[in-house]
């Protein structure tokens, strides 16, 4: 999945806003976090110069009349805050219509104040760099990813050494302090409370993502839409919740959906792996915000799933109800996390994220940023196995291998000569989620394998890899 797919977590929309910069001559800095497109508008002046829709300085004047070259320091700047705090993904250097104008790079820097006055904590932030300097094109959406795992609440956006930046746009996860919900009647599917539409059938005039944004929506293109089904079926959209917890009452509102709402709706809720009606069938009206408070008692739940029939659009979805009272999970140090998995940066990730909310959210957590992780780290993780067939001093290992190590000599000679050629094949020991698996069916596993190119080898491996951390983790938490 693309970052930017990701909500705007710096969106005006959202409650973010630009709260200071050193310099806005042609342009304001409000611009850079609205939430619609930039626009031109041919021919419009005003009377410090051509109208601009973003931020926009003015022209460094050098007293030596050199201008400053990229290794110059010179630049100027702006802090953001963020409507929705959470851990930045990538962000979107936004230069359209900046052509002669924009910056030649940018650096960004991230914060966390938790000073409602804010523009006074401002001055003893300390700031991390999440962005190094980094070159932009004019007239563009630059797309730079960001790799930190950190919660930020602010974000300072430096340019070098001046010009104009249309938007902002500050993709990322939303991460709030769960002891502010807990306790409370809260919309457990706000998108501001860590919510995410996970998927969806079809969404052909509208972004999933509108079904849970905050506020009224503001036109139909502000919700969710599908195309016009033809034939049997139903649209569909899946929720995760913001954590699990007890639906009291639902909403679903229909507004500005005046000729394309659905005929009917219905909306599950899941329970463990099971999905149970929550609501059922109900006709719906165009332009009508439903409230449904007589809902099935099916116990707490972690996502919902809406249900239209047989197709049309949701402007939005509330899911009002309390949060499951759960008690976070002991905290580990990075040597823990390594006995899981052996990347140092992982266990490193990991133990930044915590404390983890429930197992759920630990298991998600710890795939999520194995995914994110490079070939570097994969191989580093990979080496802290034994070859399949080879003894170990770890108690998880030899568990994990006991059907291996009553196999007869004849095939533990065949995997040590398989193991031999695969890593001479690879470069990178072969490595497969031994539990439950016979030392044959490991033999005929890699034999399969080797005939694999090495990008597809190591994605396998690491898709291996990914199930043994799993089950270690669940390990590592049976233990204390």
């Amino acid at each position: 999945m693309s970052f930017t797919e990701l909500p705007d977590l710096a969106s005006d929309a959202v409650g973010g806003a630009a709260i200071a910069c050193n310099d806005e001559f042609f342009a304001q800095k409000e611009n850079l976090v609205r939430a619609a497109p930039a626009e031109w508008r041919e021919h419009e002046y005003t009377d410090r110069g051509k109208w601009m829709d973003g931020w926009e300085t003015r022209r460094y004047r050098p007293a030596d009349g050199v201008a400053p070259g990229r290794d110059s320091d010179v630049h100027d700047w702006c802090i953001v805050r963020l409507g929705m705090p959470g851990r930045i993904r990538g962000v979107v250097v936004d230069t359209a219509f900046f052509r002669g104008n924009y910056p030649d790079t940018c650096a960004i820097y991230a914060t966390e104040i938790d000073d409602p006055l804010d523009l006074r904590a401002l001055a003893t932030a300390t700031w991390t760099e999440i962005l190094p300097r980094t070159a932009l094109e004019g007239n563009a959406k630059n797309e730079l990813p960001i790799a930190s795992e950190q919660r930020f609440t602010h974000v300072r956006l430096d340019i070098y050494p001046d010009g104009g930046v249309a938007r902002l746009r500050v993709h990322g996860e939303v991460v709030p302090r769960w002891k502010h919900l807990q306790g409370r009647n809260i919309d457990l599917a706000a998108l501001e409370h860590g919510a995410w539409v996970e998927t969806c059938s079809d969404m052909f005039f509208g972004s999933r993502n509108n079904l849970i944004k905050p506020g009224q929506s503001l036109s139909m293109a502000d919700g969710w839409e599908t195309r016009r089904k033809r034939g049997p079926g139903h649209e569909w959209a899946v929720v995760r919740l913001a954590g699990a917890g007890t639906v009291e009452h639902l909403v679903l509102d229909t507004s500005h959906f005046k000729g394309n709402a659905p005929a009917l709706a219905m909306v599950e809720g899941r329970v463990g792996d099971a999905w149970r009606v929550l609501l059922p069938q109900t006709p719906m009206q165009p332009h009508t915000r439903h409230v449904f408070t007589d809902l099935r008692r099916i116990g707490d739940v972690t996502h919902l799933r809406v249900n239209v029939y047989p197709c049309g659009g949701i402007a939005r979805l509330r899911a009002y109800g309390q949060l499951a009272h759960t008690e976070p999970l002991p905290r580990f140090d990075a040597a823990a996390f390594k006995r899981c998995c052996g990347s140092q940066k992982w266990a490193d990730a990991m133990v930044a994220h915590q404390p983890f909310e429930d197992r759920a959210a630990l298991l998600r957590i710890a795939e999520r940023i194995w995914w994110s992780l490079g070939e570097a780290d994969h191989l580093e993780a990979f080496s802290a196995h034994p070859r399949i067939g080879e003894r170990s001093s770890s108690a998880w290992s030899q568990k994990e291998q006991a059907g291996a190590a009553g196999a007869q000599q004849a095939t533990l000679a065949e995997l040590a000569d398989g193991n031999r050629a695969y890593e001479q094949q690879y470069g990178f020991i072969y490595i497969v989620c031994a539990s439950g698996r016979s030392a044959d069916a490991m033999l005929a596993d890699l034999r399969a394998r080797m005939a694999n190119d090495r990008a597809s080898e190591l994605r396998c491996a690491a898709e291996e890899q990914a199930k043994i951390t799993r089950l270690r983790l669940a390990k590592l938490l049976e233990e204390t």
